[in-house]
């Protein structure tokens, strides 16, 4: 697989390589993004159930749709 190089301060980089522990950056850096993204949407999906009673779609079609999307991300 094709890799990248991303440019960082060089205190971003001891801070993130202190968190890493012994995963590789990719690992690390994956673990961090998606572990971002489910705060995301856990977040949408907490937005939605206090706004339940203003919409007119059902949320577990919503949750049907973010675990669909969240399969073909990992293609």
């Amino acid at each position: 697989m094709p890799s990248t190089t991303i440019t960082i301060k060089y205190e971003t980089k001891k801070l993130l390589d202190r968190l890493r522990g012994d995963l590789s950056w990719d690992e690390f850096l994956r673990k961090m993004a998606l572990e971002e993204y489910k705060k995301r949407i856990n977040e949408a999906v907490a937005k939605l159930r206090k706004s339940r009673d203003k919409r007119d779609f059902d949320l577990e079609e919503i949750k049907l749709r973010l675990s669909l999307n969240e399969d073909t991300s990992r293609h």
